[in-house]
């Protein structure tokens, strides 16, 4: 983590990014029988749950969509059709629960729930999960004391990857001071939202404490945690990327250490602490008659030459020691490589693969230590590009919605962004919101990523449909179908070439209309503009954003059908369709 349509078609121009919802292309589920072409409309039948999925489906809701009133009449496309995509609604990759558009909290951007700008905006969006307490600080947090109370046995300086010593720089749940985030203020956050919770608990203190039982006091913690929020959260976490040399207690002072551990941990020795850390949270679970669901951590790629021993050997030292003790798995990925100035070709490349290589890797670790594959969960994801404002960008935005089309293809049980806030950094910023240190522009102003994802939400149905393009490998398609009928079709163009797409449905027969919302970015900042315009409309200050004060009343355009489903795509563009029914 880092700190600071049948036979019908549409068109798509300018710089836009179309979103149709069309069916991701790659699946590993087992697909449901395809009924007899006979058969013009149908309801397929749902397939079994993935594993990868598993209770995380449990949250999962009927998804309606109703036609606007106030749709922007559009002519369709004259130009001629070079792709078509083909929507095969008798084939349902799987259910989509609501996990796929979480975020990440922080304790370093003030206390989130108390501004109106940022929550309003948070409202509108609905992650309907946000992880807690904050990546990496995670592990030196203590959630139930006062500000600069840090238990006896947590000692004042730790031991850092290279061997010298720093301060510990403690995180306090109970410190209520604006520059910081309370716990409290984060189950406040979670219920102004209507969101759940996923909680990750000190697994560092576990290792850095002085104490004649460190882990077990580590774990009582934890365990005092689950009673504390007292059947509010579901979804907990054991440690933050613990095989990390950045993380605390990655390496240790063995000489104040009472319990014999050794100085660099292992995922042998995460495993064991791993075992202890979830039955005393079960038990405090039991106690107050809640149910809990308890991930573990694991690396999430093929290690490389230049990684650390502990990495190297993690996932099959944690799979030895702890068995089918976890009940999820949970993994982080930054997909493009670490502070590059990476290209729009890598970053979409990236979107491309790495959801399918990280799930691969999980079960073929899981599947190499003969142990039940469990649901994967990517409970931090995002860019690490570098130099040219790539975070913050209308590129940034069109990488979210490839990469939410392969985790929903890929059956992630949840996938949550890392984060809401963080810091300027010349544009090397996280953020999903501008935390108020970005020249010119507004607090909690949104980043372009927040409307394709907030647009993509929006128009995704509750089920992903299989679809196939066919005429260019720029085009991508993602296809869902909602319980009122309606069929969704994100199309996206990464190429430098403007295509008009025609769309098809197998076993489903349009209404009259289609609607659609078109995203792209602005002239600025060459490849990487700051700003995203929807439907034509950008920000009010012409420098960065969207058009935040306006994007929840925007009007869908909406094409007749009667001659078919076309949309001509201009580079780099996204846009959303929704196809009405019969």
């Amino acid at each position: 983590m880092k700190f600071f349509l049948n036979h019908k078609v549409i068109a798509i121009t300018g710089t836009a990014i179309l979103f149709v919802f069309m069916a991701c292309k790659k699946t590993n589920s087992t697909p449901v029988p395809v009924p007899p072409a006979t058969v013009a409309d149908t309801i397929p039948t749902d397939p079994a749950t993935a594993a990868t999925i598993g209770f995380f489906i449990d949250n999962w809701h009927s998804k309606n969509f109703t036609s606007p009133s106030g749709a922007i009449a559009q002519p369709l496309t004259a130009n001629p059709a070079t792709v078509a995509v083909t929507v095969n609604t008798g084939q349902v990759i799987t259910r989509i629960a609501p996990n796929y558009f979480g975020n990440n909290s922080n304790l370093w951007c003030g206390q989130l729930n108390s501004q109106a700008m940022l929550m309003n905006h948070l409202i509108n969006y609905q992650p309907r999960i946000i992880r807690g307490p904050a990546g990496s600080v995670s592990d030196v947090f203590f959630f139930n004391a006062n500000n600069n109370s840090a238990p006896a046995d947590a000692p004042a300086n730790l031991v850092k990857s290279d061997g010298t010593t720093a301060s510990a720089g403690y995180w306090f749940g109970k410190n209520n001071e604006s520059w910081t985030f309370s716990i409290d203020g984060y189950y406040n956050l979670l219920q102004q939202t209507n969101s759940i919770g996923l909680l990750t608990v000190n697994y560092g203190y576990a290792r850095y404490g002085t104490g004649a039982n460190p882990v077990a006091a580590a774990a009582h913690l934890a365990a005092d945690w689950v009673r504390y929020d007292r059947g509010r959260t579901k979804y907990w976490e054991v440690g933050n990327e613990c095989f990390g040399d950045w993380e605390a207690g990655y390496r240790i002072n063995t000489a104040t250490n009472q319990d014999g551990q050794p100085e660099i941990v292992t995922g042998a020795l995460y495993g064991r602490h791993f075992k202890v850390f979830a039955d005393s949270m079960r038990s405090a679970a039991a106690a107050i008659g809640v149910e809990i669901k308890i991930g573990a951590v694991l690396y999430d790629t093929e290690p490389q030459s230049w990684n650390t021993s502990t990495i190297k050997t993690w996932n099959s030292g944690y799979f030895a020691e702890a068995g089918n003790a976890a009940d999820y798995y949970a993994v982080h990925n930054y997909f493009t490589p670490y502070q590059q100035n990476s290209t729009v070709a890598t970053i979409f490349s990236s979107a491309a693969s790495v959801p399918l290589a990280v799930k691969n890797y999980v079960k073929t670790g899981i599947a190499a230590a003969g142990l039940t594959l469990k649901p994967i969960a990517m409970t931090e994801w995002n860019m690490f590009c570098s130099g040219s404002k790539q975070n913050v960008s209308s590129i940034a935005g069109i990488h979210s919605v490839l990469t939410l089309g392969e985790l929903l293809a890929n059956t992630y049980g949840a996938a949550l962004r890392w984060d809401l806030a963080n810091r300027w950094d010349n544009g090397d910023d996280h953020g999903f919101f501008n935390y108020g240190d970005e020249p010119g522009v507004e607090q909690w102003n949104p980043r372009p990523a927040f409307y394709y994802m907030y647009y993509f939400q929006k128009t995704t149905g509750d089920r992903l449909l299989a679809s196939s393009v066919a005429g260019s490998t720029d085009i991508v398609s993602i296809a869902t179908s909602f319980s009122s009928g309606q069929k969704g079709v994100v199309l996206v163009n990464k190429g430098a070439a403007e295509k008009t797409v025609s769309v098809d449905f197998k076993y489903f027969t349009p209404g009259s209309k289609f609607y659609y919302y078109t995203l792209k970015g602005g002239s600025d900042n060459g490849d990487f503009s700051r700003m995203v315009f929807v439907n034509g409309n950008g920000p009010a200050n012409n420098l960065a954003g969207g058009p935040s004060a306006a994007y929840t009343s925007i009007g869908m355009n909406a094409t007749n059908t009667a001659n078919g489903i076309k949309i001509t795509l201009s580079p780099k563009t996204v846009v959303y369709v929704v196809v009405d029914k019969r």
